[in-house]
């Protein structure tokens, strides 16, 4: 089955309000699918649910390296996102905030904050198909609750106690699967039947992140015939690649 899509506007047209999606990469313009985001953004869709590591920081990465980089914070500029779930939603800067953190500020989405090993074993869940695992993470903090709702000034959030349990002795809190409608990720290369390679720090969190979506989608450097990666160097199988766009040169 050829996978490959002519462009990244025609991959994300069908994807409607409401929709959940995850984004590969650690943070920051390594691995980002950029041209994907942006398509979304043409494409309108709104009441998104962003899910990801550290999705929708670049206002200081621009600022920082003096590159162009686009990520989720496009979205929420854009009013596109009802809930955004990361482990870094943005950086704490004193004297200056990201596009994101003045759109939360303004009360403009909900927002969901999951220590990174927490999120990254709630998603790898989600593709495994676990029904959830305890963690001693989070135990004695905020953590313990989940967030809801959208952020008001001088108005506590609402907490909702997660389940406890004590193992041997030491507390525990129950944490459930995390899936999402779609996926984006970037990838170096791609064969048409959709087999993922990434490239060294690109890789980070994006090979467990395609297994947790409906549809994944690959943003790829290089598209090749199949048979020509070597099995042994393949990230994420085809099983769970749906579509490939390559990026023009």
């Amino acid at each position: 089955m050829n996978k490959v899509y002519g462009n990244f506007d025609e991959a994300v047209r069908d994807i409607p309000d409401g929709a959940s999606i995850m984004i590969g990469g650690f943070g920051g313009p390594g691995g980002c699918p950029q041209n994907l985001i942006k398509a979304l953004d043409r494409q309108g869709a709104k009441e998104l649910t962003i899910i990801g590591c550290a999705p929708a920081i670049s206002g200081l990465i621009t600022s920082k390296l003096q590159v162009p980089y686009v990520d989720a914070a496009l979205l929420i500029e854009h009013k596109r996102v009802k809930k955004l779930i990361a482990s870094f939603p943005f950086y704490a800067i004193v004297n200056r905030k990201s596009i994101t953190e003045e759109a939360y500020l303004n009360g403009e989405f909900a927002l969901e904050v999951i220590p990174q090993g927490t999120m990254i074993e709630r998603i790898r869940a989600g593709g495994a198909g676990i029904g959830g695992f305890y963690t001693p993470t989070g135990v004695g903090t905020l953590a313990e609750n989940h967030l809801g709702g959208y952020y008001k000034p001088g108005v506590l959030p609402l907490l909702v106690p997660k389940e406890k349990k004590v193992i041997a002795g030491k507390e525990y809190l129950l944490e459930l699967p995390l899936k999402a409608d779609f996926a984006f990720v970037w990838a170096y290369q791609a064969d048409k039947l959709g087999n993922l390679i990434y490239r060294r720090a690109c890789r980070s969190f994006s090979p467990v992140v395609a297994t947790a979506a409906k549809v994944t989608i690959a943003e790829v450097e290089k598209v090749v015939e199949p048979g020509e990666l070597d099995p042994d160097h393949i990230h994420t199988p085809s099983l769970y690649v749906q579509r490939i766009v390559g990026i023009e040169k």
